[in-house]
């Protein structure tokens, strides 16, 4: 069935979606997660949305899987399961609801479907694409083959399914360390983040890591200036850095760690003063947790990530629309380098 055009006047003639105080005051429980960084005006706008996809989710059977660059109405008012992306592949395949939701960029999607082919997966806006993903293509990687015979790829999961069956094993900002150290190749090929391959690469010096010219919009455009010079102003800060940053930058940072890795970082040290060397809403979303730490500094924001909304995510189940669907055959081999990261980061501990 061919997707219904997006249409908030549908909506309005199906759910209540007027800002509502009163509902707003049912639902403190939820806002508690989040009012540090939501005003009161805004949950009023925020809570019938809310309201109304928790309550269609449950008719669907269906469980929303969130990133954690998602916006704080998301990740805290209909979220049912968190994470980064190797979190959320992982939950992926434990789910047992006929239906997944997913609030993130359209790669996510497509490793939900690869893992959960009989499932129905949806993503609320097909147009929250990625960088990276669209750095690369299955022709690249026959590319690296060809150049390094032998070597074998590790490809970040910010990638499409293409991409992902013409690897061996895939990766995470999370795991790529690991993997890639676990790996008996003395020269190994990771796509398509130059920068999370170069900086792995000073982690694991043992191998020999060679990389596709791939990068983050988000990650690329901090600088190490940029950091140098808000140390200078601010030397109380504690500098937190994703590996998808120049090397530069996380040179310059006190810490660099995946999403999980940050938060986990933020949860046992609880500075003072913490910048967050990533996608805007990763302090948003842990600011209400974390009362004693002032979340401070400049911070950029993925504009694919920012498609999913409320109302998107509200329409998406009303309708059942944006299913993403993979080939079978690709999805089959892509399968295969999926798994292998999750099997091997069990065995690893991770």
């Amino acid at each position: 069935m061919r997707d219904e055009i997006f249409s908030p006047s549908e909506l309005e003639r199906h759910y209540d979606l007027a800002p509502s105080p009163a509902l707003a005051a049912e639902m403190a429980d939820i806002y508690a997660k989040m009012d540090r960084v939501i005003s009161p005006p805004d949950w009023a706008i925020h809570a019938p949305y809310v309201a109304a996809i928790n309550k269609l989710k449950k008719e669907r059977n269906a469980v929303i899987l969130a990133h954690n660059y998602m916006t704080p109405d998301i990740y805290h008012g209909i979220a049912d399961f968190v994470g980064d992306s190797l979190q959320l592949a992982i939950k992926a395949t434990e789910v047992e609801a006929d239906v997944i939701v997913q609030c993130g960029v359209h790669f996510m999607a497509e490793t939900s479907k690869i893992l959960n082919p009989a499932k129905t997966v949806l993503i609320p806006d097909m147009e929250a694409g990625c960088s990276l993903a669209e750095s690369i293509t299955a022709e690249g990687v026959a590319q690296m083959r060809a150049q390094y015979p032998g070597a074998p790829v590790v490809t970040y999961v910010n990638t499409t399914a293409e991409v992902k069956a013409a690897s061996d094993i895939c990766c995470t900002s999370s795991n790529a360390a690991q993997i890639v150290a676990a790996l008996e190749a003395e020269t190994i090929i990771m796509t398509p983040d130059k920068y999370l391959a170069q900086n792995i690469a000073k982690q694991v010096p043992q191998k020999r890591i060679v990389w596709w010219d791939g990068a983050c919009i988000v990650h690329e455009r901090y600088t190490a200036k940029d950091i140098a010079d808000y140390r200078e102003w601010n030397p109380d800060t504690r500098i937190i850095a994703h590996p998808e940053c120049p090397p530069d930058v996380v040179a310059e940072a006190d810490f660099s760690g995946s999403t999980s890795g940050i938060l986990d970082y933020v949860h046992r040290e609880k500075p003072a003063k913490a910048m967050l060397v990533t996608e805007c809403s990763m302090a948003s979303n842990i600011a209400d947790e974390l009362p004693e730490v002032d979340f401070v500094g400049p911070c950029n924001m993925c504009p694919y990530m920012k498609k999913i909304t409320l109302e998107k995510v509200l329409w998406s189940l009303h309708t059942m629309s944006g299913a993403v669907e993979v080939e079978a055959e690709v999805a089959s081999k892509a399968r295969v380098a999926v798994q292998r990261m999750i099997d091997l980061s069990r065995e690893l501990g991770l």
